[in-house]
């Protein structure tokens, strides 16, 4: 090995732990150091707060917090919080907010609130003999065993709202599931759906263990694998959506109405049936949400696995958004599935997230369901006028442009020359270097 393992880092302090990488990693280099420093805040307890937020915390990561403003979601004027790195993804989000503010703007409908777990287990006894078990005496046990798990979740309108027993048996020998639906109200409810189905996993050993109709060796063949919440929430769902009639569809590109929506409608369709290109089309639909959910403290990964899980539900990758032309009337929408939450978690702890929160009005998890669907649906409108019209490259380089200005250690006044310069060319790297290489030559 090229390096020397280490034992204990977690129990080293921060700067132990700064030494220890410099020091085996980074060649004694103090510049890294520096580096780590200039990102920790000034306020000493404001730092201690997000260095509890994770493990091995040396140093902070920033990333650019953004405002997408005019966005008119079921008649409340919005301005979006977006945390992003992307160059025009807020750019993009806000043109689409802009432009559909005189058409009645975007209107939302959540069509569930379930969200789901399961505990999964082996056991070797014929499935009918199982399932009278389950019927007659295990889920009454289940609900009852969880009553003081699940008494404040009741108390504000959710808890339990099922429990199932599922034949996985054809999949996988004695393969079963306790398959449970929550209603977690204003939370994202992974540690209450955790802590019910590890509750039920000690109730079913308990129960089986006690049930005079099994026999020893099918008592002893029971194993429970694993109880955990599903990330796939197929039942926890909103839709948003636009409308207009095509004579109202202006657009400023130069191509007619009628032309601007029907290569729209076929852009979508390609995505609906062509993987290759869902995949790209649904990256951008998820650069509008993740925005939001990073800044307002909930979990992407999830809402990332369960999108594009939703997405290859019918057994292939498709298109989350849609488009019909019917009538004259243009209309676009998405049916995204999203398990998000405004309290517990980072919601009560970290300053951005609570500034996050209270600039969208202090939402129910249900009206930022609705806020982040909206914010991938116009993130998609965004980005599928560009590839109809002028192209994706003009917007995003543009945006990219100080990317590179940056990277190459351009003045101010340089940068403003460039800025007139491509004010009527599209940018590109290539001609970037080229007319900085001719400007530094002068």
């Amino acid at each position: 090995m090229n390096h020397q393992p280490v034992e204990g880092f977690s129990k080293l302090t921060k700067q132990g732990k700064i030494d220890w990488l410099v020091n085996e990693y980074l060649e004694g280099n103090t510049d890294y150091q520096n580096i780590l420093n200039q990102y920790w805040n000034e306020n000493a307890d404001l730092q201690k707060l997000h260095d509890e937020f994770s493990e091995n915390t040396i140093s902070n990561f920033y990333m650019p917090y953004g405002i997408a403003p005019n966005f008119l979601i079921d008649g409340k004027l919005l301005a979006l919080p977006m945390a992003v790195e992307e160059s025009s993804v807020v750019a993009a989000a806000s043109k689409a907010a802009k432009f559909w503010i005189d058409k009645g703007g975007f209107r939302t409908t959540i069509i569930n609130t379930k969200k789901l777990g399961h505990t999964h287990f082996i056991i070797d006894v014929e499935s009918h003999k199982l399932q009278h078990f389950f019927n007659f005496k295990l889920k009454k046990k289940l609900f009852e065993a969880t009553e003081s798990i699940t008494a404040n979740m009741r108390n504000r309108g959710g808890g339990i709202l099922e429990i199932k027993l599922v034949d996985k048996t054809a999949e996988m020998p004695n393969y079963y599931q306790l398959k449970a639906s929550f209603d977690t109200v204003d939370s994202m409810g992974a540690n209450f759906i955790n802590s019910c189905l590890e509750q039920f996993g000690k109730t079913l050993k308990e129960e089986i263990s006690l049930e005079e109709d099994f026999t020893q060796e099918e008592k002893d063949s029971l194993q429970v694998v694993m109880n955990i919440l599903s990330n796939f929430t197929p039942d926890c769902i909103v839709r948003a959506e636009v409308s207009c009639k095509i004579e109202d569809l202006k657009d400023d590109s130069g191509i007619s109405n009628e032309e601007f929506a029907r290569k729209f409608k076929q852009a979508v369709t390609i995505a609906e049936i062509e993987p290759f290109r869902a995949t790209t089309h649904n990256k951008g639909i998820m650069n509008g949400v993740d925005a939001v959910v990073i800044a307002t403290g909930n979990d992407f990964r999830a809402t990332e696995a369960c999108a594009h899980a939703y997405a290859a539900r019918d057994g292939k990758y498709s298109s989350l958004t849609h488009c019909t032309i019917d009538n004259g009337v243009f209309r676009f929408w998405i049916d995204l599935p999203i398990s998000v939450g405004v309290v517990g978690g980072l919601t009560n702890l970290h300053p951005l997230v609570k500034f996050s929160l209270a600039l969208l009005g202090k939402p129910s998890a249900q009206e930022l369901m609705s806020i982040l669907a909206v914010s991938g649906l116009a993130q998609n409108f965004g980005a599928l006028r560009s590839l109809v019209t002028t192209g994706i490259q003009k917007g995003h380089m543009k945006m990219h442009l100080f990317n590179i200005l940056n990277q190459m250690g351009a003045t101010e006044a340089e940068k403003q020359h460039f800025v007139t310069y491509f004010k009527d060319k599209t940018v590109t790297h290539h001609e970037v270097i080229d007319e900085f290489n001719r400007l530094r030559a002068q």
